[in-house]
């Protein structure tokens, strides 16, 4: 998967399961944009604009974690959290300053594409 954000593309491996095969789905229909906001200066979270199913199991995220939040917000940590979520997928070959930097302070644009 892509990841556009701020002119940065960046590029995800996703999860093997059926909460990032329905996002496989919902992306072979078109690119999705995600008006996403600052969360606990751990991540960046917004509505999907739809419902996944959730395999939610206890994680410790890192940098770079994408996420299923009760189902229909997407997450991109780029510091560590620990709670019940789904795994979506990971950021390939980003620090978690370099996301910091990318992802900017405030609220962002982003754009999940599949290639």
């Amino acid at each position: 998967a892509k990841i556009t954000v701020n002119g940065a593309v960046l590029t995800a491996a996703l999860a093997d399961n059926p909460s990032a095969q329905a996002l496989r789905e919902l992306l072979a229909e078109g690119p999705v944009t995600i008006q996403m906001h600052d969360y606990g200066n751990f991540e960046k979270v917004g509505p999907l604009g739809r419902s996944l199913p959730t395999n939610n199991e206890q994680i410790t995220t890192q940098a770079g974690d994408l996420i299923l939040y009760q189902g229909n917000q997407f997450v991109i940590y780029y510091d560590t959290n620990s709670w019940n979520f789904t795994r979506l997928g990971k950021i390939n070959d980003v620090t978690a300053q370099e996301l910091r930097d990318i992802l900017g302070g405030g609220s962002v644009s982003v754009t999940l594409s599949i290639d």
